[in-house]
């Protein structure tokens, strides 16, 4: 019988989405425990005095109000597999009224040019049917169930954000807007499959499925060709993609004003919602190296409005150079999903050199339709005044994109210290030097171990890395007590991220108290509204808004959160940490090359710290 059952467990192949329902639920960490933390995480910004006046706001909130908020929220969470999953969506995303094109999607540069294909005119189509028709074949992976369960030691982690990578998009709303997904598995029903193309101001469609077969990379060359030869030899379209970057109030009106232009619209853009993904044909032709992505990443972040479907949870950008980027909608999904579909893409490329070994035969499909909308001067006025106060906005990004190469995870690891704590402890540090102060952070942990779970919020700056940072500018500072600082910092850091991840931070914790108060129409208890909340990064006013984007060749970044602060996104090679830092030109206090060039010196700093302490 073992035998028997062994073999049956072998031949079956574990289905993606087939634990969803066995999941833990959210936790709700108890009271007590989220408040003392979240006394520590305050401490480094506030003088005895001011930390005394908070410990008794908290006191206070903790014996009265506080109490019966998080017995409501307890009640709240007995209901629900995810207490939190509809108010982070609306309160992170849906509710924003600014232009969350700019300042929410994320972006990151294709590392391609590392190996199967530098930058080369004349390559962007060839190049793009191969990477288009790879993508597809993970669409074909995820509607089987066949893409690989990803799990965290033993645990199994939440598979939802992948249905979200494809036929996704975001729908403006005059107060709040909605998601519309419209992804299904094999074993659902129908799913939509056809993709949209966006070329010099106009749109495109055709279908990835031809009686029965995936579109062949020749058959997506010669649609994309034929979209591409009738741009350039024809005038250009309205441009109306644009329109996705305005606020979203505005955006909302507008739409409706299409709709009631002309009923058709409304067809038109249920299609492009409706679609796979999104492939943009950008004109531009970034400079790029394996050490400096800065140019492709900022194009791929804020590039021609015109070729990008801000809503659009993936758009697939190829530019005239061959070189490309991925852009997305950050409210259906965090970063890691996408980077595993991107990471499955770029496996594939490589074993196949670059190139499209199949057979070149062409299929009679359907030439690609184009989306005609109807506009009229109003439209026309609203495109040209939204391009300009885009261009005007991002012209203010400062962005950088560089790799660090005299090592990477190998050595880090080898020096028995956690990588990704590495680098946070010397973005402190670099943040510390440049501006004399500590620097309150905003790391992503993932909480996918349980059900719908997204994130939680490390704080990276401890009191035990600013005593370290102190130590390391302090010239009669022994190496000795700067080593002993640095393995205290680093291992309050570690516990802090195991914590998140086990649904023990606080940050989301506080968050759901305060909704609940707003629910219940009771005023905002004074924990809140007390200085130290926000100068600790709370209400989202972290200086650095951080994440590790993992261990692949994928990098990615999203704008600062705050005007005076920082976007600082990581990832970590064997040999190498790539690193995108992003800043505004308008404030004088910050400059992105700087930090970055700091956080590089502290890296070498620490490494010598860790030799001087082995001599």
């Amino acid at each position: 019988v073992c035998i028997m059952e062994k073999q049956v467990l072998e031949s079956s192949e574990e289905r993606t989405f087939q634990y969803q329902d066995s999941l833990p639920s959210l936790p709700v960490p108890p009271l007590n425990e989220s408040l003392s933390k979240y006394l520590d995480a305050v401490k480094p910004f506030l003088n005895q005095e001011e930390y005394q006046r908070t410990k008794n706001i908290v006191k206070n909130f903790e014996n009265g109000i506080g109490k019966e908020l998080h017995q409501k929220l307890l009640e709240r969470a007995k209901t629900r597999r995810n207490w939190l999953e509809d108010w982070w969506l609306n309160v992170a995303y849906l509710d924003l009224r600014i232009s969350t094109q700019i300042h929410c999607n994320m972006a990151g540069p294709g590392p391609y040019i590392e190996h199967c294909w530098p930058p080369k005119e004349g390559t962007q189509i060839e190049r793009a049917s191969v990477n288009i028709w790879h993508s597809l074949k993970y669409w074909d992976l995820l509607r089987t169930e066949k893409v690989a369960i990803e799990r965290s030691g033993n645990a199994v982690l939440d598979m939802n954000q992948f249905r979200m990578l494809f036929c996704t998009c975001k729908i403006p709303g005059v107060t709040r807007d909605s998601i519309g997904s419209y992804f299904k598995t094999e074993t659902e029903g129908e799913c939509p499959s056809h993709l949209i193309v966006l070329c010099r101001g106009r749109v495109f469609a055709f279908d990835a499925i031809h009686e029965g077969g995936m579109v062949t990379p020749p058959e997506i060359f010669r649609q994309l060709t034929y979209i591409q030869k009738r741009c350039h030899s024809e005038p250009d379209g309205p441009g109306l993609a644009a329109l996705t970057s305005n606020e979203r109030t505005k955006w909302a009106e507008l739409r409706e004003y299409l709709i009631d232009l002309d009923p058709k619209n409304l067809t038109l853009l249920e299609k492009i919602q409706r679609s796979l993904f999104v492939v943009c044909l950008d004109d531009s032709s970034p400079h790029a190296t394996p050490e400096d992505y800065s140019e492709i990443t900022r194009l791929g972040l804020t590039g021609d409005p015109t070729v990008r479907w801000g809503d659009k949870s993936y758009n697939s950008i190829f530019f005239s150079n061959g070189t490309c980027s991925a852009f997305c909608d950050h409210s259906p999904f965090d970063a890691m999903a996408l980077i595993t579909m991107l990471s499955y893409a770029e496996k594939k490329v490589i074993e196949n050199e670059g190139r499209w070994k199949g057979s070149d035969k062409v299929r009679d499909i359907p030439w690609p339709e184009e989306l005609v909308f109807t506009v009229d001067q109003k439209i026309i006025n609203e495109i040209g005044r939204t391009k300009e106060l885009y261009y005007k906005k991002v012209s203010d990004l400062q962005l950088v994109n560089y790799a660090f190469t005299s090592f990477g995870k190998a050595l880090i690891k080898k020096k028995k210290l956690h990588p990704d704590t590495f680098v946070q402890l010397a973005l402190q540090l670099a943040y510390y030097k440049c501006h004399g102060r500590p620097g309150c952070c905003y790391e992503t942990a993932m909480t996918r171990r349980f059900y719908h779970g997204r994130t939680e919020t490390i704080r990276p700056c401890t009191m035990e890395a600013v005593e370290w940072c102190k130590s390391m500018l302090d010239p009669s500072d022994s190496t000795y007590r700067r080593l002993q600082l640095m393995h205290q910092a680093f291992a309050k850091h570690n516990k802090m991220r195991k914590e998140c991840e086990n649904g023990k931070g606080f940050d989301r914790h506080l968050l759901g108290l305060l909704l609940i108060a707003q629910e219940q129409g009771l005023p905002v208890p004074e924990l809140y509204m007390d200085n130290a909340f926000t100068v600790s990064g709370g209400g989202g006013n972290f200086i650095l808004s951080t994440s590790l984007t993992g261990y692949t060749r994928f990098n990615g970044s999203v704008l600062p959160m705050v005007h005076h602060g920082y976007g600082f996104f990581y990832a970590i090679r064997d040999d190498r940490i790539v690193t995108t830092c992003s800043s505004w030109k308008s404030c004088p206090e910050t400059d992105a090359e700087m930090l970055c060039r700091a956080v590089f010196q502290c890296f070498q700093d620490m490494l010598q710290l860790t030799v001087a302490a082995q001599l």
